[in-house]
């Protein structure tokens, strides 16, 4: 199983979308808080769909609590569009941890310096970031692949 992390996530829709894909792949969902909307978001349960009730997700209430579960830091990747090296140059391994920072801002030098493993998605320089829920959906299909699961 992946480890999905969204830290502050902002917009309701995303995360809902995001819960849905964790589902669809047996993926865990892992939300750090303060999120930008209530858990019982209308919008999150409409892109959630009826799916939410088969998500197996655990928030935490901030970075330092979530970093107490994880059993190897080395498996964990953060997202990040300043990052140099590609998602695709990876091994993953189940159990991997995926971190994913909040839409407007991404991931903080606070968060980004705690862990060693930068990862970006290849983009043309036309955009300065995909959509969160999509970067989800590309490097968890890329994990999912490698795997074999």
């Amino acid at each position: 199983m992946l480890n999905i992390v969204l830290v502050e996530p902002e917009i309701p829709n995303n995360t809902g979308n995001i819960g849905r894909l964790c589902v669809g792949t047996e993926s865990k969902l892992h939300l750090i808080h303060p999120f930008g909307f209530l858990i019982d978001d209308k919008n999150l349960k409409r892109s959630g769909l009826d799916y939410w009730v088969h998500l197996d997700v655990t928030e935490y209430a901030n970075v330092d609590e979530w970093m107490k579960v994880i059993p190897d830091l080395s498996r964990v990747f953060l997202m990040s569009s300043h990052a140099e090296k590609s998602y695709l140059d990876i091994d993953f391994q189940d159990g991997d941890w995926l971190v994913f920072g909040k839409e407007s801002v991404g991931l903080s030098k606070d968060v980004l310096d705690r862990f060693e493993n930068h990862l970006t998605i290849p983009m043309s320089k036309l955009i300065r970031s995909f959509n969160i829920a999509n970067s989800v959906a590309f490097v968890v299909g890329e994990a999912k692949r490698q795997i074999g699961l």
